[in-house]
């Protein structure tokens, strides 16, 4: 297991919580673009990162005839969304998502299987994007279809967290590392043109934006129950009633639209031609 699968198998359960709300228009807005390209309905999908399952039982929702994989590094986000898939689901809805644990640019399937591959905000954090498309081309039957959303690369800091830096330095606890993830995309053409060298045909691209509106009470939570937990947990109880007590202080003085998350994304798709 890979520490990235260890990390998620951690906090899969902080993520559907705090998270995937946050994802959640991107990737409803994933889907309708999807439905738009895709015609008739997809018959066999697989969701490649499915994590807790948000995209994947969005699909079910969409089309009703169709049948979905769910694949996963991590075992913890598996079992959230297979947890999920039992409390959102009836019976018949169900019976048609499954789950399996794989790696991107190594899918346990043979070629052709499946019309459809879908992604969301995964395809930034494999070890080889290239390999990973061209897995998910390999996977896909002759026409079918990969859609992805993700993120592009944007360094305009998000306010919150300069506070919350600038209250741990102050505290003497010390600003926290950079988290050191390089892939994101650095342009719109950027993710079209690894389409087209993966081997896809009639790729789009096109940017969008998410956003995210935190209250002072949300983003503690985000930060203390998910993004920073650990963090949170070495701390001498003391000094971390002194931290949440600070942060609170200096977040109530922000402006709604400086607690809003906006960060740009890029929705890409690509159809597999030939054999």
């Amino acid at each position: 297991m890979t520490e990235q699968a260890e990390r998620y198998d951690r906090i899969a359960e902080g993520y559907a919580q705090w998270w995937a709300p946050v994802l959640a228009p991107a990737v409803a807005s994933l889907l309708d673009r999807v439905a738009a390209l895709v015609a008739p309905s997809p018959a066999r999908l697989i969701d490649i990162g499915t994590g807790t399952g948000q995209l994947a039982l969005g699909a079910i929702a969409r089309w009703p005839q169709a049948s979905i994989v769910g694949v996963d590094a991590s075992a913890g986000m598996r079992a959230m969304a297979d947890a999920n898939a039992e409390r959102q689901l009836d019976g018949e809805a169900r019976s048609r998502f499954r789950s399996e644990i794989a790696v991107a640019d190594d899918l346990p399937f043979a070629d052709g299987s499946f019309d459809l591959a879908l992604s969301s905000f995964v395809f930034q954090l494999v070890p080889n994007r290239a390999r990973a498309l061209r897995e998910a081309r390999r996977v896909l039957r002759s026409g079918g279809t990969l859609a992805y959303v993700s993120w592009l690369q944007d360094d305009r800091p998000f306010e919150p967290d300069v506070i919350f830096d600038d209250v741990l330095d102050d505290l003497g606890i010390g600003a926290r590392e950079p988290d050191g993830r390089s892939g994101d995309l650095p342009s719109v053409e950027r993710a079209a043109g690894e389409l087209r060298r993966a081997g896809f045909a009639g790729v789009t691209a096109e940017a969008g934006r998410l956003e995210h509106r935190f209250t002072v009470a949300s983003y503690i939570g985000f930060l203390s129950k998910f993004d920073e937990e650990s963090l949170f947990e070495e701390l001498d109880p003391d000094l971390r009633r002194q931290l949440l007590a600070e942060l609170e202080r200096r977040l109530a003085e922000l402006s709604p639209g400086q607690m809003t998350l906006g960060f740009p994304i890029v929705f890409a798709s690509g159809r597999r031609s030939g054999a």
